[in-house]
């Protein structure tokens, strides 16, 4: 089969991933001529055009036998170099099946999800994370194998940048709360927990399934306590939230449906959401920012009025 020029990378994902790194840049170049050779290897098809995420390409493929497919090809990097190990780990319990994976370039070769059909576009919000729950607490029920990035390391990577970040805040209030944040962490470092995480589980990285209705797409595994997962899926249309009128409210809704559902302790998961927090912050810092995003604050605002730290 004669792949060279079988997709074409879509013009806005160049553009956006044109801007990062060499590395980046590289790897986006060498795009066409890996999706090649990953069709040549695999014997597939291209059935469609390639949709995009902020990081990974996905072209739909159809496989020698006709089965419907996705290729996905994506930088390895260190959030993505346990995806493979993890999907495996969960063998499609919850998640996305794992077909084939290339470990040298991460190109993974996925079961075909309804990418029309994300669980953003289910419209009730109590629906939506009754789904997100259930899924997070299958996915954390599973112990992480050996091999992937673990949140102790995570939280004291964090723990260190936060002298130096700190005085980046204009606000006062927000550079207390980044402490307060890291207090946090200090006192659970100790156990941070042996579960295998998705890391990043919303009602974007969910999407409708034939051998289930929903099914998570996109985890960057991650060895740990399951507190550390809440945060994506508790700030999930925030703008619908803010309308709402009662921010707080909301928070606490979503923060027991997902530690009720997951059987977590409330101080711990308040401990490591304030952590995710914590985590965001030091990112947006890094990046230039002055303040951190409304929703973070929000958040860790109302668990710490009426969770504790």
């Amino acid at each position: 089969m004669n792949s060279s020029t079988a997709i074409a990378v879509p013009a806005a994902f160049a553009a956006s991933y044109g801007r990062g790194s060499a590395s980046g840049r590289a790897w986006l170049a060498a795009l066409p001529a890996l999706a090649a050779d990953a069709l040549d290897r695999w014997g597939l098809r291209p059935d469609g055009p390639a949709g995009h995420g902020a990081a990974s390409l996905v072209l739909p493929v159809t496989r020698a036998d006709g089965t419907p497919a996705a290729l996905k090809l994506q930088q390895v990097t260190e959030e993505t170099a346990g995806a493979a190990l993890g999907l495996r780990t969960w063998n499609g319990d919850g998640v996305v099946h794992l077909l084939e994976h290339d470990p040298d370039t991460g190109t993974m070769l996925l079961e075909r999800l309804d990418a029309a059909r994300p669980l953003s576009s289910v419209a009730d919000d109590d629906a939506a994370m009754e789904v997100l729950a259930g899924l997070m607490a299958r996915l954390a029920a599973v112990p992480a194998p050996p091999g992937l990035r673990r949140l102790a390391d995570v939280a004291g990577a964090m723990l260190e940048d936060v002298p130096r970040a700190v005085p980046a805040l204009r606000d006062p209030a927000e550079r207390r709360l980044v402490r307060v944040c890291a207090s946090a962490v200090a006192d659970l470092i100790g156990e941070s927990g042996d579960r295998l995480l998705h890391w990043d589980l919303h009602d974007g990285n969910v999407l409708a399934g034939r051998r289930e209705p929903w099914l998570a797409i996109d985890p960057e595994p991650l060895a740990g306590d399951p507190g550390f997962e809440l945060l994506p899926a508790m700030d999930i249309r925030w703008e619908r939230v803010v309308a709402g009128g009662d921010t707080t409210r909301t928070v606490l809704r979503r923060f027991d449906l997902l530690t009720e559902a997951l059987g977590l302790n409330r101080r711990r998961a308040t401990g490591w959401t304030l952590g995710r927090v914590l985590q965001n912050a030091l990112w947006d810092i890094e990046d230039g920012k002055g303040a951190l995003e409304p929703a973070q604050v929000a958040i860790a605002d109302a668990l710490l009025r009426h969770r504790g730290p």
